[in-house]
């Protein structure tokens, strides 16, 4: 085994979206396994959204990435060796490896993987924290009823397709927005979404609900949100009342900072966004998943056999090699993903 691994670290805080310059490839010791402690081979790494905030030195629901540190990620690889009885040379795990070759980490911060069940990949997304994000949201904070219209925007992400599956399964009308047309089809084709609108395709906030309310012609009584923007304004108006807004993220906004560029638009100023909470009756509830899994059981035992057997789909795009993440995390804040974002390391 090399004494050498290699990660990508936080070399510098970007201003606004992210740059090559941000990010620093470089070699550093391989660790070595202390008590109950396994080290692990990456395969896989994932990319995701929250990943710009932990760029930001901004109070939050997480510490930031220190300067010099390796980014945050979880990964799926081979453990190598370990000092654990829980895993032995050869296992599959799951864990918070990083932007990194290779991680090391107590026993008890790993999940084990079964490659002989599903790829590993899916421990990233579809039944990983982005797809237990969408089910617990929909399920537990959108309160889905048969009938009842959902819009949800990257309707072809992990989380938006989770959601609009699951919705449809709960006997849902399911309207997608997404960024271009052949997202759209994916929408509709793959993920089996009755109806998905290209975001790009409308100048304006209003010229977006108008087309909107087009297919929601019952008005919307969950709107899953994970963008913000412009979407946000198109959805709010045309909400039911007593209809109810998980929050899970805010990706429109990540790159500007705090509150982002487009908070000032008039449609979600604070007076015209809490007019519609009010005498709507929404319920409006953010959530961060990591506070939630306690669940994470429940939903493995729901949607990973749904997973093997097909019912449930999945789209992943994989970039080549840990030294393009930086390049393919800079695509993904701009919407050039097409499905889960994963890195294959090795």
């Amino acid at each position: 085994m090399t004494d050498q691994m290699y990660h990508v670290a936080l070399a510098s805080r970007p201003s606004g979206a992210p740059t090559a310059e941000n990010f620093r490839y470089e070699a550093r010791p391989m660790p070595v396994p202390g008590e109950n402690e396994v080290l692990v081979r990456v395969h896989y790494m994932s990319l995701d959204p929250y990943m710009r905030g932990r760029m930001d030195d901004a109070k939050s629901y997480a510490k930031p990435v220190e300067i010099g540190a390796t980014m945050e990620a979880g990964a799926v690889g081979e453990v190598i060796a370990s000092n654990s009885p829980a895993f032995k040379p050869g296992d599959f795990a799951f864990g918070m490896f990083g932007w990194a070759t290779h991680g090391c980490l107590k026993a008890n911060l790993l999940r084990k993987v079964d490659p002989t069940q599903v790829p590993i990949t899916t421990s990233l997304g579809v039944l990983g924290m982005p797809g237990f994000t969408g089910w617990f949201g929909l399920t537990e904070l959108g309160k889905p009823k048969a009938g009842e219209t959902l819009v949800v925007a990257a309707a072809t992400g992990p989380v938006g397709s989770m959601v609009g599956q699951v919705a449809k399964s709960l006997g849902l009308r399911a309207v997608g927005v997404a960024g271009g047309a052949d997202k759209c089809r994916l929408a509709v084709e793959t993920f089996g979404f009755d109806a998905c609108l290209d975001h790009r395709a409308y100048a304006t906030a209003a010229d977006l609900r108008q087309a909107l309310a087009a297919e929601c012609p019952d008005g919307v009584d969950i709107y899953f949100e994970n963008v913000g923007g412009k979407v946000l304004s198109a959805v709010v108006p045309l909400m039911n009342n007593f209809g109810r807004i998980p929050i899970c993220g805010m990706i429109s906004w990540y790159n500007a900072g705090g509150l982002g560029a487009g908070a000032s638009d008039p449609d979600i100023t604070a007076p015209a966004l809490w007019r519609n909470i009010l005498v709507k009756f929404l319920s409006v509830n953010g959530f961060i998943i990591s506070n939630h899994f306690d669940r994470f059981p429940a939903f493995m035992a729901q949607v990973a056999p749904k997973v093997a057997s097909g019912e449930i789909a999945y789209v992943e795009d994989v970039a080549e090699g840990l030294e393009n993440a930086p390049a393919a995390f800079m695509a993904l804040l701009k919407g050039g993903n097409m499905g889960k974002q994963i890195v294959k390391v090795i």
